[in-house]
């Protein structure tokens, strides 16, 4: 009975391009074919030209089909063969077809793979403008040999199994990258939790309330609120919260908020589709997709535009957001710690700040005591700190401490907390280099020059706030009204434009459309 070609192509085609599992694929056609085609075996082979190995990926038989990574190194009179087969179409074109497959120079090698040698094989090549080399190997060991009827059915299946076999390969790449990129993410998220360091100094003195509250929300997924004054370490313990907790292997993604500026914000933290505004080329997703599966840290929350607290509170209630310019939300699954050293209560009598937000966020709320208050940990920090600037400044040896100096470091109130008590050590190591260490600045203002705004025995009695709302309109007076670019107020003021923004807004100073100077 004659086989209708155009029948048999199409219903092969479907089984061999219906997954991107090649070894199901491979099944499929083996078990439809063999009513067709004698056939108790096939194989799927890839030839590295590169390196001179086959490799063979898959195979069905009977008894189903599989994923197989068996390599051999092809000699070198094969590789010869093949390669002419490449650059030759006319022989690419030809299938290859051997009554005994040990005995054919191209297939021989992959006798000792299968283990058939004395079977009837017949092998088809990719065709030759695909960038791979590879073949799809049938044989029986019925002793029927392969007719030239059987050779044109199983061309005809030549470019389906191409298409199919490099949607695979690029499939396999994909997963290969996928673990790549999984195995690089955990190597960087043990660099970072190194980086700063397992155990978090004062953790057994003047933090260890603080270290028992973290010990007690790090493993839920309720939200935190860190509150603190600046310098007193708040991302610190944000970290410590993320490491301890079960999301500790997903991304720990920071936003502060007070550096994002009003304009991007909602493009920042949510993301923004191709087209939707002018200068969105791409789509690009935002921090708090970027933070699936992890933690997102939400420093200076009391920043957050009023706009920006709305579409938080939905994060935070319907665990879903909208890209700007998109139609579709995206849900998430992330966990929100937020810190702020400013006072909120006030903020929400002043209308600054949601009410509804407040309390979502202050699920569990942890106060970071100022390092007055936890003197007890001025020795530890400043040795840490010293070993830690002298390696990152590359000096040979860690410096002592004068006679005295501790006395003065646990004497003064630190304002700046912390951080203030890092810069003075590194600035002490700078000023001291292999003598030891003596902190007489502390306590001593640093003598500043300000030729850009005169001082007047009358304004030297205003206070910063004051004398920095002079200055930042005088600046704007001068620029009218302009705060970026060469001619702008941030240029004059010697600050970063978003800084500035965010100075006026604190300062209750208008500006763009809101007033004209």
């Amino acid at each position: 009975m004659p086989i209708d070609k155009n029948c048999f192509l199409r219903e092969a085609t479907l089984r061999i391009c219906c997954s991107l599992e090649i070894e199901r694929s491979l099944w499929d056609c083996f078990m439809y074919i063999r009513d067709y085609i004698p056939a108790d075996i096939m194989l799927i082979d890839v030839y590295d030209s590169k390196i001179g190995i086959g490799e063979t990926i898959a195979k069905a038989d009977l008894n189903g089909g599989k994923l197989t990574s068996v390599k051999t190194i092809v000699p070198a009179e094969t590789k010869q063969l093949i390669e002419e087969m490449r650059i030759n179409p006319k022989i690419n074109a030809q299938i290859l077809v051997a009554d005994r497959i040990g005995d054919h120079p191209i297939m021989g090698p992959i006798s000792e793979i299968i283990g058939h040698p004395d079977d009837a094989f017949m092998g088809m090549g990719s065709n030759p403008e695909w960038d791979f080399v590879a073949a799809i190997f049938v044989g029986n060991n019925r002793g029927e040999k392969y007719s030239e009827e059987y050779v044109r059915l199983f061309t005809l299946l030549n470019k389906p199994f191409t298409i199919a076999l490099s949607n695979y390969l690029r499939y396999r790449e994909v997963l290969r990258l996928k673990e790549v990129l999984a195995d690089d993410n955990r190597y960087l998220q043990e660099e970072l939790r190194q980086q700063g360091g397992e155990d978090i100094v004062g953790a057994h003195y003047g933090l260890k309330q603080v270290m028992e509250m973290v010990g007690q929300v790090a493993p839920l997924d309720s939200p935190v609120l860190l509150l603190g004054e600046t310098g007193t370490g708040k991302e610190v313990i944000a970290t410590a919260i993320h490491n301890l907790s079960s999301r500790r292997n997903g991304p720990f993604i920071k936003v502060n908020c007070g550096a994002v500026p009003e304009s991007l914000m909602d493009s920042e933290l949510f993301g923004h589709e191709k087209g939707a505004f002018t200068g969105a080329f791409f789509q690009k997703r935002g921090r708090f997709e970027r933070a699936q599966g992890g933690t997102i840290f939400l420093d200076e929350i009391g920043e957050l535009t009023p706009g920006a607290q709305v579409r938080l509170l939905r994060v935070i209630q319907e665990k879903e957001i909208e890209r700007v310019g998109g139609a579709e939300t995206v849900k998430v699954d992330i966990r929100v710690i937020a810190a702020t050293h400013r006072n909120l209560e006030t903020m929400l009598a002043e209308g600054r700040f949601r009410d509804d937000l407040y309390f979502r966020l202050r699920v569990f709320p942890i106060a970071i005591p100022p390092l007055r208050e936890r003197r007890a940990d001025i020795p530890t920090l400043v040795q840490y700190f010293m070993v830690k600037k002298t390696r990152e400044m590359g000096f040979m040896e860690v410096p002592t401490l004068a006679p005295g100096a501790i006395d003065k470091l646990m004497n003064y109130d630190w304002p700046g907390n912390v951080r203030e008590l890092q810069n003075a050590v590194e600035r002490a190591l700078i000023l001291n280099r292999k003598q030891p260490l003596t902190f007489d600045d502390i306590g001593h203002s640093i003598p500043q020059t300000n030729t850009m705004v005169p001082v007047t025995d009358m304004e030297s009695a205003l206070s910063l706030e004051q004398v920095n709302s002079q200055a930042i309109i005088k600046a704007l007076k001068i620029t009218g009204g302009r705060i970026e670019g060469e001619k702008g107020a941030a240029k004059l003021l010697k600050i970063n434009p978003s800084t500035l923004r965010t100075k006026m807004r604190k300062l209750g100073i208008p500006f763009g459309r809101k007033v004209a100077v």
